[in-house]
């Protein structure tokens, strides 16, 4: 059918230049570590004189790395006006502005002898994917029919795992990971741009934007029609009038409207609990172990960028397969039993990490759990998280609800980055007690507190959080105490 080739089109053409970048940009970073560290140290020999010691080469590097998050945050809080102003669309097409800008500034680094150009490009990259995994989720699900909502805007968590597994193919010292082409592979982020200029123009806005946001009911009819093709739209079409009669005579909300509307309390706790847990489970301090494991399972260093290709292909599968299954399964499983595997896979990991050296086969069973513990996360935490915003929030409330959850993913994944390897020197082989804290109580949370959103309207997901709320208030005002308490000032 023509719809479902649009439907497709429209979810490759903002994930290859969305939320595959993200993916992309993290693992190139890595191949090239000891090669940019010594374009540093000579540049700066070339310039002073003097070569840097290690220490300032280290955090030189350490503030190329942190270029990334801090972009990424920049990016977070940018894409919430972008998306309101500009449109979903728009705002993807005008995001590869910045990663066109990153890739020249790399791309000529080491002409240049610029060390401070690869700073700056990460920075830029960093702003690119910021805006683009904030602002694709919301696009596809709003522009995907209700039954298949939760299966399209997951491809974003798709095309990030892509992103990361292209990115360790790419990075491999036989295509773009030597030393002299570098600089080609930082650069190599502008193709997966270049394809989404191309195509993305082609393709219709999302229909709920035009409808709500525009009041433009004509373009919104033409943009379902080219999604949904000749079947019935006129009961999409009723739902997107009655959630537009429901926002009507307000404006777009500001996040920190968000914390001071007691009407959205529980859909806000939800996505800061959710957002704060995607970054502080551990997944991505498994990647910071795996080379060490594999080395001490006696996989050769030669094969070792090989086998790590594999842990990011796992999140790729696992995502993939949470695709097919989450509008079957629900929301609530995927994300209860992917914490639930992961707290149960991060005690393994301990047991064996302890027990490395004394029994034979525990590097094994190490490396079993790094694999064990990805899938886990591929398979609910990974996808679920970027869903849950746009279904529990209205579209005056969406943009503000994913800078949000944007700024919460930037700011902890800066700052795992920062503290992992402290935390790794002072507790060795249980670092991962902080993380298996981190997925208990996440998952204790969505057991008890979070509803299943699966086949249901905006409208009617926003009415059962707002009984939940009023029920919450309810009981908070049944007792309101004496009035000297209330004047104490504490």
């Amino acid at each position: 059918k023509l719809q479902s080739k649009i439907l497709i089109l429209t979810i490759c053409a903002a994930g290859i230049g969305g939320t595959f970048q993200y993916g992309y940009n993290i693992s190139i970073i890595n191949a090239p570590t000891s090669y940019i560290q010594t374009f540093m140290n000579e540049t700066w020999l070339e310039r002073t004189g003097v070569p840097l010691e290690s220490n300032m080469i280290l955090l030189l590097w350490s503030f190329t790395v942190s270029a990334y998050p801090l972009g990424g945050l920049t990016g977070a809080v940018v894409a919430g006006p972008m998306a309101i102003m500009l449109g979903r669309k728009m705002s993807l097409l005008l995001n590869n502005v910045f990663v066109i800008v990153a890739a020249i500034l790399s791309g000529f680094s080491r002409m240049a002898k610029s060390f401070e150009m690869v700073m700056l490009s990460r920075f830029f990259t960093g702003v690119n994917a910021g805006v683009s995994m904030n602002v694709q989720p919301m696009y596809l699900a709003e522009s995907a029919p209700k039954k298949l909502r939760g299966a399209v805007a997951l491809t974003s968590a798709s095309f990030t795992a892509l992103g990361l597994v292209l990115g360790q193919v790419v990075g491999l010292r036989e295509l773009l990971g030597g030393e002299e082409s570098w600089p080609f592979l930082l650069a190599s982020n502008v193709v997966p741009a270049l394809i989404q200029l191309t195509a993305l123009p082609w393709l219709p806005e999302s229909p709920r934007y035009l409808l709500i946001d525009r009041g433009d009911e004509e373009s919104c009819i033409s943009a379902l029609q080219k999604l949904r093709g000749n079947s019935d739209l006129s009961a999409e079409l009723e739902e997107m009038l009655a959630e537009k009669a429901a926002v009507k005579g307000q404006r777009a909300k500001n996040p920190w409207e968000l914390f001071q509307n007691q009407s959205v309390r529980r859909q806000l706790l939800s996505i800061v609990v959710l957002s704060s847990a995607m970054q502080l489970c551990g997944n991505d301090s498994m990647y910071f172990y795996a080379a060490y494991v594999f080395k001490e399972a006696g996989i050769p260093p030669d094969t070792i960028p090989y086998v790590v290709i594999g842990t990011g292909s796992c999140e790729l599968i696992t995502s993939v397969t949470c695709n097919m299954i989450i509008d079957y399964a629900g929301r609530r499983p995927l994300l209860l039993g992917g914490y639930l595997f992961m707290a149960g896979w991060a005690i393994v990991f301990m047991v064996a990490l302890s027990q490395q050296t004394q029994i034979s086969w525990m590097p094994y069973l190490s490396m079993a759990c790094i694999f064990a513990y990805i899938l886990s996360f591929g398979i609910g935490p990974a996808g679920v998280t970027g869903v849950l915003p746009t279904e529990v929030f209205d579209q005056m409330s969406r943009p503000a609800a994913y800078m949000i959850c944007g700024a919460l993913l930037w700011f902890n994944l800066f700052l795992v980055g920062t503290a992992f390897p402290f935390i790794v020197k002072t507790l060795a082989h249980f670092c991962y007690i902080p993380f298996l804290v981190v997925c208990i109580c996440t998952a204790l949370y969505v057991g008890f507190f979070l509803p299943e959103t699966k086949g249901k309207s905006f409208l009617e997901i926003s009415e059962e959080f707002n009984k939940r709320n009023l029920s919450a208030q309810s009981r908070a005002g049944f007792y309101k105490g004496p009035e000297e308490i209330k004047s104490t000032p504490l």
